[in-house]
């Protein structure tokens, strides 16, 4: 193979806004050594390639099983219907090897055959559905327009397209890339995904985290390079030729202040640890199924379709369980959290505190501070019955002398209301509301946590919310 392009001046490489070739393009450079993909050189790109081809000619051709046949997994997920993966590929290296460096061969200008369909440099080949990754299944004859045979794509984009699976997030049956507003954020995201393919390509999925996630690689390096504001988009997709499909998840721009707001406070870090810990799966042997650090990540990302979890709601089902052991300072931690992440990441700066002093004490003067608390538990969250139930504590507190010092009808309204974020506020009202009723000594849980609970508590707090040894490659057999 020979990398030298003369239809261009610059480096092979060029890193685009398609979120599939600027993976690969930033794969490459990592791959590379280089610090951006415009770094890249002819040399170094043809050592990419020749890196890629041995990598895929291990892959197609190892035993179903094996440590090398993980790989081709990942392979399939992206092309099925390529060289590499089909089933009727020859299983000996010598005969393959040469169709598979035949997918990186330099452009010439005597076969150009237009602009690249991702960079718009001068292309010399053609490439159908089969060798780019997020394309119909094999039921699909062509989907290209009339009277064309494939779409031109350069040299360098040839590499970025099956880079890819080095630095986007795969498992054995799909792949997740990064857009990012920060350039170090992607580079952060490529590196650590590079290191673990190679971790993948010798020894397969052994040894890695099963439970591991792209949010949580995705946030520290939104930590490491990005302290300002800065949004993200995960692109999570496989094609196998069964059922293609696209996910896409994104962060608000305040999510890294979020973080760093949290990692330098005590009482944040407890209740970001003490949610982790809630959100930890075992079964029934005692093994951890669900990693709790990792799905506390997952809150912090907004599913395109409206389908993912809130990290509110997350929080306020952990304090209305009343029968779960928090330790001491663990509601007002919890609650602290809520609160940070609803004025920094949704930008709510509303104070419900003189409502949930209204409840707490209504609450509290009870002669079964518990009944009502349960009471206001099932109608914390609706707006129909949290009006009833403000209505009958004002109206009782009014009775024995207290309500006019209270919250009145007129500060209700925000918390009652079908309006933007009510839903969002009647959850900040009932975290607040727990740590009154805490700091008044209104017990609502069945026992205290115990000292060992408590001691535990206090080293997680001296731990930071995100932790590098939550993806050491290195770790399990060579």
């Amino acid at each position: 193979m020979t990398a030298t392009d003369p239809l261009t001046t610059t480096g092979p490489l060029t890193a685009t806004g398609h979120p599939l070739q600027r993976a690969g393009a930033w794969a490459a450079a990592v791959m590379a050594e280089r610090h951006h993909p415009r770094d890249v050189t002819a040399v170094d790109a043809e050592r990419v390639a020749a890196t890629m081809v041995q990598d895929v000619l291990t892959a197609a051709t190892a035993v179903k099983d094996t440590a090398p046949y993980g790989w081709w997994k990942v392979l399939y997920a992206l092309y099925p219907n390529s060289k590499a993966t089909r089933s009727s590929r020859p299983r000996d290296r010598a005969l393959l090897q040469g169709e598979i460096e035949a997918l990186f061969v330099a452009d010439t200008a005597e076969a150009r055959v237009g602009p690249c369909a991702f960079c718009s440099r001068s292309a010399s080949v053609l490439w159908a559905k089969s060798n780019l990754p997020l394309f119909d299944s094999s039921s699909v004859v062509n989907m290209l327009p009339l009277q064309m045979r494939g779409w031109p794509v350069c040299y360098g984009c040839r590499i970025a397209m099956w880079a890819l699976p080095y630095g986007a997030w795969v498992s054995a049956g799909s792949a997740t890339v990064l857009s990012c507003e920060s350039e170090a954020a992607i580079e952060q995201f490529a590196r650590r995904n590079v290191q673990r393919a190679r971790r993948i390509t010798q020894a397969g999925f052994t040894g890695l985290p099963a439970d591991a996630r792209p949010e949580y690689v995705t946030l520290v390096a939104l930590r490491d390079a990005a302290p300002g504001l800065c949004a993200t988009t995960l692109w999570t997709f496989k094609n196998n030729n069964e059922n293609p499909w696209l996910r896409v998840t994104q962060t608000r721009r305040a999510v890294p202040v979020f973080l760093a707001r949290v990692d330098a406070n005590a009482a944040l870090r407890r209740g970001w640890h003490l949610l982790a810990r809630s959100l930890t799966r075992y079964d029934k042997a005692g093994k951890a199924t669900a990693s709790g650090v990792q799905e506390a990540a997952r809150l912090l990302f907004e599913a395109e379709d409206g389908r993912s979890q809130s990290l509110l709601l997350r929080v306020h089902e952990l304090l209305k369980d009343t029968d779960r052991v928090l330790p001491a300072g663990g509601r007002e931690g919890l609650a602290r959290l809520a609160l940070a992440y609803a004025e920094e990441v949704l930008g709510m700066t509303s104070d419900v505190t003189a409502v949930a002093t209204l409840i707490a004490q209504w609450i509290a003067r009870g002669t079964s501070p518990r009944g009502r608390f349960a009471e206001y538990r099932s109608a914390a969250l609706s707006d129909y019955k949290l009006g009833i139930l403000l209505m009958q504590a004002y109206s009782r507190l009014l009775l024995d002398g207290q309500a006019p010092i209270l919250a009145g009808p007129e500060q209700w309204q925000a918390l009652i209301q079908r309006r933007p974020r009510a839903w969002e506020q009647r959850m900040l009202l009932f975290a607040q509301v727990s740590v009154l009723l805490q700091q008044q000594g209104v017990a609502i849980s069945d026992q205290p946590a115990g000292e060992e609970e408590q001691r535990r508590l206090e080293a997680l707090e001296n731990q930071p919310i995100l932790d590098d040894e939550e993806f050491d490659y290195e770790m399990g057999p060579a």
